[in-house]
């Protein structure tokens, strides 16, 4: 099987925690060049220098921005495709805060829609030209298991990750001509801080403990326990390299399970 990502650029969204650091890692240890993207400059630097290299001509690097700022996203993208083209986009955010859908204010929409689909459209317009002159490319969007089966209890996420699911298979019939896939990756119940915010708004709203919330949960998924993100990283990487190259337009459940439907 051909994994081999070595001469290929990847931008990792979310990269300074969860899935997105582990993508990252994942990436780099198939030999491709990585930039991590987040907010916190000071944890990106730490983590880039710590990445895999496999290879001497291996190198990585950062960006720090707020993909909720549209202006400062475009114009970093833009400057780093300018420098060295990407081959490979991650598209990962954390998601929204729990709570109702009908409690929902437009604003938490916005908002969401904003940090979630302008920022993987504004991101995608920035590093396709650039895949379409390799002739090659990958997108790959950490979205959520709530695209088919939406989740009690956040509401502005599950209908924000439903509209990104359906930018994605969109995307996916306009570049296959140009050997370029697009692909989502949807997680379960996974450790990372995202999974204790929402363990936390369920034990506040319920009034039970922590633990008792959480082992609910897990006895939710047939595996009975929340995924690793390397777990997930690995989905990503798989869609990421040469052997996915006749995979497009599909939304990859890595859930343990969790959902009932195909």
């Amino acid at each position: 099987m051909q994994l081999n990502l070595e001469g290929r650029h990847a931008l990792v969204c979310g990269a300074s925690q969860g899935i997105g650091h582990a993508s990252a890692i994942e990436l780099a240890q198939l030999g491709a060049d990585v930039t991590l993207l987040a907010r916190r400059a000071e944890v990106l630097e730490t983590l880039t220098a710590a990445l895999p290299r496999i290879h001497p001509e291996q190198h990585h690097g950062f960006i720090a921005v707020d993909v909720g700022d549209a202006l400062a996203l475009r114009a970093q993208s833009e400057a780093l495709v300018a420098r060295a083209p990407v081959h490979i986009l991650v598209n990962n955010s954390g998601g929204p805060p729990p709570g109702s859908v009908l409690d929902a204010t437009p604003q938490d929409f916005l908002a969401a829609w904003q940090q979630h689909l302008l920022a993987c459209h504004t991101l995608a317009q920035a590093v396709v030209p650039g895949m379409r002159a390799a002739g090659w490319g990958r997108i790959v969007n950490v979205i959520s298991t709530s695209v088919r089966e939406p989740i009690p209890g956040i509401g502005v996420s599950n209908t924000t990750r439903g509209a990104v699911a359906s930018w994605a298979k969109t995307l996916a019939g306009e570049l296959a001509p140009f050997g370029i896939t697009v692909n989502n990756v949807l997680p379960g119940s996974t450790c990372t801080p995202r999974i204790e915010q929402i363990v936390a708004a369920r034990a506040q709203k319920s009034g039970k403990p922590l633990i008792e919330v959480q082992q609910a949960m897990e006895a939710e998924v047939p595996m009975h326990r929340f995924a690793d993100a390397s777990e997930i990283a690995a989905a990503v990487a798989f869609l990421a390299s040469p052997a996915a190259s006749y995979i497009t337009g599909v939304s990859l459940p890595v859930d343990g399970g969790r959902m009932r439907s195909l």
